[in-house]
């Protein structure tokens, strides 16, 4: 038996995320990659950047692994399905639209991959869905999930609940009306 390395896109993400971790904990000064600052910078690249890297950075290692079990678990199904390139184009696509909406609604930082988690738990209980059919399952996810973002968008916590419920709205919208 051997291993593979099937799920590139997947690996490739987990990867940078572990990277984005370590350098934050060895580097403060990379923060300015792996977090994104809730004030626009339009002079400054590196602020366009962080509207994309943002994802990969993790402030430790619990926030590391949650994020990191829902995407290995639900990223080579969705991989297979879309093909490597699109669901990296999904990921960044989600990613760049949440760090925009959440700069213009907000002025705190932004770091994590739970958005992006949250649209992979999304968009893979559509994975089968065919015509315009809508899986029971995906109702009953939506409802589990991002209920229970709703609710505990109402508690003081460091938590971005908007990026897990755009994240899982991308997940719908990627899932239903881009086949």
């Amino acid at each position: 038996m051997k291993i593979s390395f099937v799920s590139r896109g997947t690996l490739l993400i987990s990867l940078f995320s572990l990277i984005g971790m370590i350098a934050l904990k060895v580097f403060p000064s990379s923060s300015q990659f792996f977090i994104l600052d809730g004030n626009c910078h339009f002079t400054s690249w590196k602020w366009y950047l962080s509207n994309f890297t943002y994802i990969f950075g993790h402030i430790d290692t619990i926030h590391l692994v949650g994020n990191l079990s829902i995407i290995l678990l639900l990223g080579p199904l969705i991989e297979l399905k879309y093909g490597t390139k699109r669901m990296l184009i999904m990921t960044m696509v989600t990613a760049g639209f949440t760090a925009l909406l959440h700069t213009l609604l907000w002025d705190n930082g932004l770091l994590g991959a739970s958005g992006i988690a949250f649209m992979y738990i999304i968009l893979s209980s559509l994975l089968n869905s065919s015509g315009r059919e809508i899986p029971f399952t995906f109702i009953l996810i939506v409802l589990l999930y991002l209920g229970q973002e709703i609710y505990s968008s109402f508690q003081k916590d460091n938590i971005s609940h908007f990026a897990h419920l755009f994240g899982g709205a991308m997940g719908a919208f990627w899932g239903l009306f881009r086949k």
